[in-house]
């Protein structure tokens, strides 16, 4: 019994820790997500910075990316359309991902 105990603990840290690395990579995503729309509206370093934690934040008001499409789709206007943020959302995450796999 203590095998099958061991391996469920293990498969249990793995999940946790599989959803926490998630988390971080959406959250990064997000980030880096903001930071290129406030490039694109042509806000300074500061103002990029707080409009990515404004992005960032979007992301908790429902479950999917919606939100922060939504977000970033509403505050670009004509400066992107819809096929370029998906699209740039897909790139950054792969992006975000792989900077935390450089980090661990």
């Amino acid at each position: 019994m203590t095998t099958f105990d061991d391996r469920e603990n293990a498969f249990e840290n793995k999940f946790a820790h599989d959803q926490e690395m998630q988390f971080k990579a959406m959250a990064r995503r997000n980030k880096l997500l903001g930071l290129w729309a406030a490039g694109l509206m042509g806000l300074s370093e500061e103002a990029s910075l707080e409009y990515a934690k404004e992005v960032v934040k979007a992301d908790f008001e429902e479950a999917g990316d919606e939100d922060v499409y939504r977000k970033v789709a509403g505050d670009l206007g004509n400066k992107a359309d819809e096929v370029t943020i998906r699209t740039k959302m897909l790139e950054l995450l792969a992006d975000a991902k792989a900077q935390l796999m450089d980090e661990v």
